[in-house]
């Protein structure tokens, strides 16, 4: 394991951390390594991007055209 030191943090930002530590029952500590190792596992790709490179690759999906014929509904903005 590792260590790291991060110097000169604003006092807020501690607070925010203890804050956010004690809701999840953790040390600041430990909240820092989770934010940290959240932050490093993201997807290499977006899910999305890769659903629709996934439908191109067979060729893609047709769905249905569903035709409206119902009136759309007021809004009232006041």
């Amino acid at each position: 394991m590792s260590t790291l030191t991060i110097r000169q943090l604003d006092e807020r930002t501690h607070a925010r951390l203890r804050g956010r530590a004690a809701k999840h029952g953790r040390s600041v500590e430990a909240e820092v390594r989770a934010i940290l190792d959240a932050a490093v596992n993201l997807p290499e790709e977006n899910i999305l991007l890769a659903l629709h490179a996934a439908a191109v690759d067979v060729g893609g999906v047709d769905l249905p055209t569903l035709v409206r014929t119902d009136q759309p509904r007021p809004v009232d903005l006041s």
